[in-house]
C-alpha cells in the first residue's frame, strides 16, 4: 500500500513499513523507529496547526523534519521493492512484514513496467515537494539522489523500448540478449541469494518458480514489440544468446536451474524433498516450455539481424544513447566530448607506462605493442586448465588479506566485509567480463562477492590480477558497498554508474599508494593499463555508438593502442553492444573523484587528510557527480572549521 502525503509535510502513517537494518560498521547511524516517527510527525503538524510554530524550539521542529523525510524515504524504498522484489531478498529485508516478497519475482511484461514507472513519478513528486528547510546534510544528500535517480529513470521508461535501469548500472535496449535477462538472472539470483531455512523459504522458492513463465513471457512480448519497431539486436550477440539459450534449456529438463540447488538446500537443512520433487516438474514443464517460446523469438530476430553493432543504426537509436550516455555518467556531456576525454586520458596514461616498460627491457615499439608482448611472456602467465585456476584463487586470496590489513592506513571509518570470491557460472562465462563484483546484503546474511571469470586462466596474468582484485573487492566494489548498506533502504539500493565504477577505480589507486607494487613493478604496470583500458573504453563505446565504428574497429583499438588481450576484449566490446553507454562511467568517474581530491588539497593546504577525504566520499554513499561535489564541499567546509 502506498503512502499518502498530507499538507504540511504530515504523512498518514497507515500504509508505513517500519523496519531497520543492523549495521556492521564501526559507526552506527541514527535508527528511527515507527513511535519517534510518529510522534515527530506528530510535532510537526500540530505546530504547524495550532499556530504556534513561531514559538517552538527551531531544534525540535528540525529534529522533526528529519524523521519525517526518513521515514519518506523508507516508504520510497519499499515501494520501489514492492516491483523488484528480488532486491528485497538480495538486501536482506524480505523479512517481518514485506516477508511476502520472498516469493515474488519483478512483473516483466509492458503492463509491469508501466506501473513501475508510476510509483516513480508518483514518489519522486513527494520526495521533491517534502520541504528541505532543516535538513541535516545526509538527509539533504538521500533526497537529492532520489530525485535525480527517479528523474533520470522516467526518462528511460519514456523510451519505446530497452530495460530501463532504477538505481541500476546497465542500460539495456535489448530485454533478452547474451548478457541480459531473466533466463540467465533468475537462475543466479536463485542459487546464489534465495536461502532456504525453514517451510516458509521453501514455500518461497516454490512460489518463484511459478511465477516464472510469466516472467519470460512477458520479457517475450517486449521483445517481440520491438523487432515490430525495427529494434533488433547484431546478429553476433543473437548467436551468443541463442546458443546461451539453448544451453538454459537443456539444462531445465534436467532440473539443474533450480530443482537441484532446491533439493541441496533441502538436504542441508535437513527438510524433506518435496518441494524438489514439485520444482523439477515445474522446471521441466512451463518453465523450459516459457524458456523455448524465447529462444524462437531470438531465432526469428536473428532471421532479419545485420552485424551493424551501434544502437545509432537502430529506430531512435541516438535518442537512446543520449539518454543511455546521461544514466551512464550522471553528466551532460555529449558524445563527442567523451569521446576526446578518452583518447586523451590514453594519452597521459601511455606516457606513465613507458618508462616502467623501458626499465624491465621492453623498449620498441608502442606502448599497446609492447604490452601485447608482455602479455605473451610465460613468467607472468597462469598455468593451463585447473591447475591454474586454482593458482588464480590462490592469488587473489593472498592479496586480499593484504590489502585488508592496509584500510587502517586510509581510513579513518573501517568495515569488516563479509565476502567471498566465485567463479562466474560456466554456462554464463562465454558472454560475461572477465570479472565483476558487489556488495553483499544489507543485514549481511549474504555476503559480497568477486565473480571471476575462468573460462581459460589466458583471460589474467599476474601483473594485472591484483589489481582487478583491488577494483572488485577491497578497496573496491565490496568495500563501498559496506558504506551504502548503512544509509537508508533507498540509499542501498540507488547506484550510480560513475561512482560505483569510478570509486573502484580509486580502490585500485588508493592500493598503489598504499605500495601494493613496490617489490613488483611490473604489477604497477598492470593497475596503469587498467586505467588506460578504461580510457579506451570512452573512445570505443561512443565509437561504436555515435561515431559509425564496427565491432572490428573497436576490438582492434584496444588491441592496437593498449595491447589489451583479444579473448577478453571481443567479450567486452560485445558487452558494450547490448550495454550501450554504461562503459564511459568507469574512467570518467574516476577522474571526477580524483579532480575533487585535487580541489580539497588546494582548499585545504596542511588541513587536508587523506583518510578525512577518503571517509567524506565514501561516507556520502553511492551519489551522482554532481551530489559528489556537493559532499566534498561540506568536507572542506568543516575542515576548515
Amino acid at each position: 500500500m502506498a503512502a499518502r502525503y498530507l499538507p504540511n509535510s504530515a504523512i498518514d502513517l497507515t500504509g508505513l513499513r517500519a523496519g531497520s537494518t543492523p549495521s556492521r560498521m564501526t559507526q552506527t547511524s541514527l535508527s528511527i523507529t515507527r513511535r519517534q516517527a510518529l510522534a515527530g510527525l506528530g510535532a510537526t503538524s500540530a505546530l504547524a496547526l495550532s499556530g504556534c510554530a513561531a514559538s517552538a524550539r527551531p531544534e525540535a521542529i528540525a529534529q522533526a523534519r528529519v524523521i519525517g523525510a526518513q521515514r519518506l524515504l523508507e516508504v520510497v524504498g519499499y515501494n520501489l521493492l514492492e516491483h523488484e522484489p528480488e532486491r528485497a531478498t538480495a538486501l536482506g529485508v524480505d523479512t517481518g512484514r514485506h516477508a511476502y516478497l520472498r516469493g515474488r519475482l519483478e512483473d516483466q511484461s509492458p503492463a509491469g513496467q508501466q506501473a513501475y514507472a508510476a510509483t516513480l513519478r508518483q514518489d519522486l513528486a513527494h520526495v521533491r515537494s517534502f520541504p528541505r528547510e532543516g535538513l541535516d546534510s545526509e538527509t539533504l544528500t538521500s533526497l537529492d539522489v532520489v530525485e535525480s535517480a527517479y528523474d533520470l529513470a522516467l526518462d528511460g521508461f519514456a523510451l519505446p523500448y530497452g530495460d530501463t535501469p532504477v538505481g541500476n548500472w546497465r542500460t539495456a535496449p535489448y530485454v533478452v540478449i547474451q548478457n541480459v535477462g531473466e533466463y540467465l538472472a533468475l537462475p543466479r539470483f536463485m542459487q546464489s541469494n534465495h536461502k532456504v531455512e525453514n517451510g516458509d523459504d521453501a514455500d518461497a522458492y516454490i512460489e518463484r518458480m511459478e511465477a516464472m513463465p510469466a516472467t519470460f513471457d512477458g520479457e517475450l512480448a517486449r521483445i517481440s514489440a520491438a523487432r515490430a519497431m525495427g529494434v533488433v539486436p547484431p546478429a553476433f550477440l543473437l548467436d551468443k544468446a541463442i546458443g546461451q539459450m539453448q544451453q538454459t534449456i537443456a539444462s531445465a529438463g534436467k532440473g539443474e536451474l533450480f530443482a537441484a540447488d532446491l533439493r541441496s538446500k533441502l538436504q542441508a537443512a535437513g527438510m524433506p524433498e518435496s518441494h524438489a520433487n514439485r520444482a523439477a516438474i515445474l522446471e521441466a514443464g512451463p518453465i523450459a516450455e516459457a524458456l523455448t517460446r524465447q529462444l524462437e523469438e531470438l531465432r526469428a530476430e536473428r532471421a532479419v539481424a545485420t552485424d551493424d553493432p551501434g544502437i545509432s543504426a537502430r529506430p531512435r537509436g541516438d535518442e537512446f544513447y543520449a539518454w543511455a550516455l546521461r544514466s551512464s555518467t550522471t553528466t551532460r556531456l555529449t558524445p563527442d566530448e567523451v569521446h576526446e576525454q578518452g583518447l586523451d586520458e590514453l594519452a597521459a596514461l601511455h606516457a606513465r607506462m613507458d618508462p616502467i616498460l623501458r626499465s624491465i627491457g621492453y623498449t620498441s615499439g608502442s606502448v599497446g605493442e609492447r604490452m601485447q608482448a608482455l602479455s605473451q611472456d610465460p613468467r607472468y602467465k597462469f598455468a593451463e586448465g585447473d591447475p591454474g585456476r586454482a593458482e588464480i584463487m590462490d592469488f587473489i586470496a593472498e592479496r586480499v588479506e593484504w590489502i585488508k590489513a592496509q584500510m587502517p592506513r586510509a581510513f579513518n571509518t573501517l568495515v569488516d566485509p563479509n565476502m567471498e570470491v566465485r567463479r562466474i557460472p560456466p554456462a554464463e562465462e562465454v558472454g560475461a567480463p572477465g570479472a565483476y563484483g558487489g556488495a553483499g546484503s544489507k543485514d549481511g546474511s549474504i555476503p559480497g562477492r568477486f565473480w571471476i571469470n575462468l573460462r581459460t586462466t589466458d583471460l589474467h596474468r599476474k601483473y594485472d590480477l591484483a589489481d582487478l582484485t583491488y577494483h572488485e573487492t577491497i578497496p573496491g566494489h565490496v568495500w563501498e558497498g559496506e558504506y551504502s548498506n548503512r544509509l537508508p533502504l533507498i540509499r542501498s539500493i540507488l547506484a550510480f554508474n560513475p561512482f560505483s565504477e569510478g570509486w573502484a577505480l580509486y580502490g585500485e589507486q588508493i592500493a598503489d599508494e598504499l605500495g601494493a607494487y613496490e617489490d613488483f613493478e611490473v604489477g604497477k604496470l598492470g593497475y596503469l593499463q587498467s586505467l588506460a583500458f578504461r580510457a579506451c573504453r570512452m573512445v570505443v563505446d561512443t565509437g561504436l555508438h555515435a561515431k559509425g565504428w564496427s565491432r572490428a574497429k573497436a576490438v582492434d583499438f584496444f588491441v592496437t593502442r593498449n595491447g589489451s588481450k583479444p579473448a577478453e576484449v571481443e567479450s567486452e566490446v560485445d558487452r558494450y553492444c547490448s550495454w550501450p553507454g554504461q562503459a564511459t562511467g568507469y574512467k570518467l568517474g574516476h577522474s571526477r573523484i580524483v579532480d575533487q581530491r585535487a580541489r580539497a588539497q588546494s582548499a585545504l593546504g596542511q588541513a587536508y587528510d587523506f583518510k578525512a577525504f577518503n571517509d567524506a566520499v565514501v561516507l556520502g554513499g553511492n551519489v551522482p557527480m554532481d551530489v559528489l561535489e556537493k559532499n566534498v564541499d561540506r568536507y572542506i567546509a568543516a575542515a576548515r572549521s
